[in-house]
C-alpha cells in the first residue's frame, strides 16, 4: 500500500519587504483560521521584521513569524520518511523479507550513520542465488561470513569457536551426499591443492563424512537435519581447527540458505543518484525525467543523511504549499514560489494585477479601506469571534500603521469602527499607540541604504513598465538631507540591478503629512513626476503620505505623460 502523502504548510503571508499591516494581518488572520477549522494554518513573513513592528510583537507579547523566502515544495517536505531501508550487511535473507513484508521492489542501503551506499532492487537479489557461472568451481564457492550463515540457519557451533564479526571468506561448498570414498577422495585431493581450508562441507547423520571432513581440516561442518557429532569428533575438530555448526534444516534448504546468507553489498547498485532535501520539486520533475533509476534518497543538505526517499509517481501531482496571502494580490510583491503553491484565500486592499492565478475557486477579499488588518477584523465580527489580546493589540498596530491613525486619504468608516472595536480588546488608547509606535526609532537616522530602501518597498508593472516605491516614515524630515546623496546613490544601483525603469523613495513626515519624493531610473519618466520639483530627481510632495492612494496614482501618471 502507498504511504499516506505529507502535508505541506499552510502560511499566511504578506508580502516581500513587509511593512506592519503585512505582518499583524497575517497573525490576525492565521489566528482566525486556526479558530475556523485550519489549525496548521500559521503566519509568516517573507522579509526582515521593521523596527516598529518588532516593537508591536514586543508590546503584544507574540512570537516574530517564521522567516519563510521560497514556498516551492521541496524533495525534503514531500519524501517518504517511513524509508524500508537495508544496510551493506544484511543478508539476502534479511532484506528479501523485509521488501516482501513492505511491498516494495527498490530500497536504499544505507550505514547505521545514514550515509547511503547503494541501491538495491528487488532482482538483484537473484543474483545472490545464482552465480553468474553456474559451473565448475564457480558454482561451488559462495564468498559469506561464517557467522552470517549461523545466524541465517539458527545453527549452534559446537567445534572450534566461531570467529567474531562479519568477515566474509571465499568458501568452497561440498555436499556430503556422495560416497564415503567419493567424499574422502574430495577432501583428500583438496588437502593436496592446498584448499581444504576453504571447505564447508555440509552432511547430515554421517559420522565417517564427518570424520573425513575434520581430520582433511575442512574450515567447517554443517551437519543438517537436526543430527549431532559425537564428543570425540568435536574434540578433534578443536584440536584440528575446524568450525562445527548444527542445525535442524535438511540438507538441501541449507544449501540454499547458505546462499541466502550472502550480504546484500556484492549486489546493489553503487552508482545511482541522490537529490537534496531542499531542492524545488519542479526543477526535480524535468531533471530526473529521463533517469533510468525509480526511486531516489533523500539527504539533508547539511548533514548528507538520509532523510527520505522520492520515486518518479512522487512527482506526477506532488503536494504543495497553501497559502493565504495578506495585503497584496500580484505575484510581483509575492513570496518566491507562489506560482508553484495553492492559493487558497486573498485578503488585501491594495489594487488588482492580472498576474494572479488559481487552479480552483478561492476566497477573495479585496475592498478599499485603509488596512488589510481592518478587513480581518471585520472577518472575525462577521464569525461572532474575538482576537484575543495579543492579536488584537496586532490588528490595531496594522491599522495606525496604515492610516497614520486615521488621518490618511485612505481611511474609511469601517477602518474607525474595528479600530475603536479592536483598541477596547486590546485595552490600549489609540493616539498613545499611534506616539510610541512611530517613536520607535528612525530609519534615516540609524538605517543603512539597503535597509531604508528594503524596509517597506512594493514592485510593480504599469502600462509595461517596471516600477517600485518605496516609502519610509519619519516623525519629521530633518534626517533626509544628510543622507540624500548616499540615499540616492543606492537608488539608482537598486533601479540598474533590478531593470527598474523607475524607482521612487518616499520618505513621509507623518506628523505634519509631508512627503518628499526621491526618483531614479529613466529621465522620461522621473521628470514627469507631478509634485514640486525641488532638483533633477527630488520633489516636495505636501500633503501626501499613502502610496496607495496619492503617490502610485502620480506614478502611473508620470509613465503616461512620459509615454
Amino acid at each position: 500500500m502507498e504511504p499516506p502523502r505529507r502535508s505541506l504548510p499552510f502560511y499566511v503571508i504578506g508580502h516581500k519587504n513587509p511593512d506592519t499591516d503585512a505582518i499583524c494581518s497575517a497573525i490576525g488572520n492565521a489566528a482566525l483560521l486556526r479558530m475556523t477549522g485550519e489549525p496548521n494554518a500559521v503566519a509568516a513573513r517573507c522579509g526582515e521584521v521593521p523596527a516598529r513592528t518588532a516593537w508591536v510583537l514586543e508590546q503584544a507579547g507574540i512570537e516574530t513569524p517564521p522567516l519563510v523566502t521560497d514556498v516551492r515544495a521541496s524533495a525534503g517536505m514531500i519524501c517518504r520518511r517511513d524509508v524500508v531501508q537495508v544496510s551493506p550487511t544484511d543478508t539476502f535473507i534479511v532484506a528479501y523479507r523485509r521488501m516482501l513484508a513492505s511491498g516494495v521492489r527498490c530500497v536504499p542501503v544505507a550505514n547505521g550513520d545514514g550515509s547511503v551506499q547503494g541501491m538495491l532492487r528487488y532482482l538483484d537479489l537473484l543474483e545472490l542465488l545464482v552465480p553468474g557461472d553456474a559451473s565448475g568451481l564457480q558454482a561451488r564457492t559462495v564468498n559469506v561470513a561464517l557467522s552470517k550463515i549461523a545466524n541465517t540457519l539458527h545453527a549452534e557451533s559446537v567445534g572450534f569457536p566461531m570467529p567474531e564479526g562479519d568477515d566474509e571468506e571465499e568458501l568452497i561448498l561440498l555436499v556430503g551426499a556422495s560416497s564415503q570414498s567419493t567424499v574422502e577422495r574430495r577432501l583428500k585431493q583438496a588437502a593436496k591443492e592446498g584448499n581444504v581450508n576453504r571447505f564447508l562441507v555440509i552432511c547430515g547423520d554421517r559420522p565417517v563424512v564427518q570424520h573425513y571432513a575434520i581430520e582433511n581440516g575442512a574450515r567447517a561442518l554443517l551437519v543438517t537435519g537436526g543430527n549431532g557429532v559425537e564428543p570425540a569428533l568435536r574434540e578433534m575438530a578443536r584440536k584440528r581447527g575446524v568450525i562445527v555448526m548444527l542445525c535442524s534444516q535438511d540438507t538441501a534448504s541449507c544449501s540454499t540458505l547458505i546462499r541466502c546468507s550472502r550480504t546484500v553489498r556484492h549486489v546493489m547498485e553503487s552508482n545511482f543518484a541522490t537529490v537534496s532535501g531542499s531542492e524545488p520539486v519542479s526543477r526535480l520533475r524535468k531533471g530526473l525525467a529521463s533517469s533510468e533509476q525509480d526511486l531516489f534518497p533523500v539527504l539533508d543538505p547539511i548533514t548528507k543523511e538520509m532523510i527520505g526517499v522520492l520515486s518518479k509517481s512522487d512527482l506526477i501531482d506532488p503536494p504543495r504549499t497553501r497559502l493565504a496571502l495578506v495585503d497584496h494580490n500580484e505575484f510581483a510583491q509575492a513570496v518566491t514560489g507562489v506560482d508553484e503553491s495553492e492559493i487558497v484565500e486573498v485578503i488585501d486592499h491594495h489594487r488588482l494585477a492580472g498576474d494572479l492565478v488559481s487552479r480552483e475557486p478561492i476566497r477573495f477579499l479585496n475592498e478599499p479601506v485603509g488596512s488589510t488588518s481592518t478587513l480581518v477584523a471585520r472577518k472575525f465580527r462577521h464569525r461572532y469571534l474575538e482576537p484575543d489580546k495579543g492579536t488584537s493589540m496586532c490588528l490595531c498596530a496594522g491599522i495606525i500603521a496604515d492610516t497614520l491613525c486615521l488621518t490618511s486619504p485612505t481611511t474609511t468608516e469601517l477602518d474607525h469602527e474595528m479600530l475603536g472595536w479592536l483598541s477596547e480588546l486590546a485595552g490600549i488608547d489609540p493616539a498613545k499607540f499611534k506616539e510610541e509606535f512611530f517613536a520607535v526609532g528612525s530609519l534615516l537616522a540609524t538605517g543603512t541604504p539597503d535597509a531604508i530602501l528594503n524596509a517597506d518597498r512594493k514592485e510593480f508593472i504599469d502600462e509595461g513598465v517596471k516600477v517600485t516605491i518605496a516609502q519610509v516614515e519619519e516623525l519629521g524630515l530633518h534626517a533626509f538631507p544628510p543622507r540624500r546623496e548616499e540615499l540616492e546613490a543606492a537608488l539608482q544601483n537598486l533601479a540598474k540591478e533590478n531593470e527598474y525603469e523607475l524607482a521612487v523613495l518616499v520618505v513621509t513626515d507623518i506628523a505634519n503629512h509631508h512627503s518628499l519624493v526621491l526618483a531614479a531610473g529613466e529621465p522620461k519618466f522621473v521628470a514627469n513626476i507631478p509634485y514640486g520639483k525641488l532638483d533633477a530627481s527630488l520633489y516636495d510632495a505636501p500633503g501626501v503620505v499613502s502610496r496607495k492612494k496619492q503617490i502610485f496614482p502620480a506614478v502611473c501618471q508620470a509613465l503616461r505623460k512620459a509615454g
